[in-house]
């Protein structure tokens, strides 16, 4: 669509990674705008950010590589491509590794874990409907081609040449069916983060959300590798099940009333 935001000679800025930039400092406005609401200390809540984004960087790309193994073994020469390079990678992968880099701060700094928790999971939300944005502009992630009348057409050759996106073939928007239910669910979390919810709500709700959001939309996104076990599901869908159960779980341990109240200073 619009995988440039602008070039002066030899120099051009991506526009994913204009918008990668914008996401992160909303998220992490929104992050620590909850934290002290939540009065937890806002400086080490946002330092946390910086780290789980940074990590989440590293895991992203770390997994797709791991997805595409066979390809990638095959193609060495790829891992270090312009291409893959400016490949946003994938998000599960950013998830998991920007968890385990929080438990591991959480500990050391003595956050508590849940109510920590619970202020990243709007941000995350709302950082990850402005990154799908930047998907969008940039063509990656493309959705199966489709004859519905919301079907889009990429034409740039300048994203088929750094993603790879077919061109002039109608394709399912999977970027902005994940950033519009990113979007819905940003508002969800900050309205229920706002309510009387006991540690753990918050970010239990947002894995049970925004992983029957990934697991639909994958059905209808184009992937290369082959499906793990054989199946009909792919490896992030796999992930998606594992991670709403876990969500889930919260639900069903949690039996007595909440008592954990968020103060509210508007």
């Amino acid at each position: 669509m619009f995988p440039r935001l602008f070039q002066i000679g030899s120099y051009s800025q991506a526009t994913y990674g204009v918008l990668v930039a914008v996401a992160f400092l909303a998220a992490l406005s929104v992050i620590a705008r909850l934290a002290r609401r939540a009065s937890l200390n806002s400086d080490a809540v946002v330092n946390l950010g910086i780290v789980c984004g940074l990590s989440a960087i590293v895991g992203a790309k770390l997994m797709m590589y791991l997805i595409d193994i066979p390809y990638y073994a095959s193609h060495p020469g790829e891992i270090f491509s312009l291409s893959s390079l400016q490949a946003g990678g994938v998000f599960y992968g950013g998830l998991i590794a920007a968890l385990i880099a929080a438990v591991v701060y959480m500990r050391r700094h003595h956050l508590p874990a849940l109510p920590t928790a619970d202020v990243f999971a709007p941000g995350i939300a709302l950082g990850h409907g402005i990154g799908r944005l930047g998907c969008f502009a940039a063509g990656c992630c493309w959705g199966k081609p489709t004859h519905l009348p919301w079907g889009v057409t990429f034409t740039n050759p300048v994203a088929a040449q750094l993603v790879g996106v077919p061109l002039d073939i109608k394709l399912h928007p999977t970027q902005l069916y994940e950033s519009a239910a990113e979007f819905l669910i940003f508002g969800i979390l900050y309205w229920r983060i706002r309510r009387r919810h006991a540690p753990g709500a918050i970010i239990s709700l947002y894995l049970i959300l925004y992983s029957t959001v990934r697991f639909l939309v994958e059905f209808v996104r184009y992937h290369e590798q082959a499906n793990p076990f054989g199946g009909p599901l792919n490896a992030s869908q796999w992930i998606s099940l594992a991670l709403a159960a876990l969500g889930a779980a919260y639900f069903v341990r949690q039996r007595k009333p909440a008592e954990f109240v968020v103060q509210h200073s508007d």
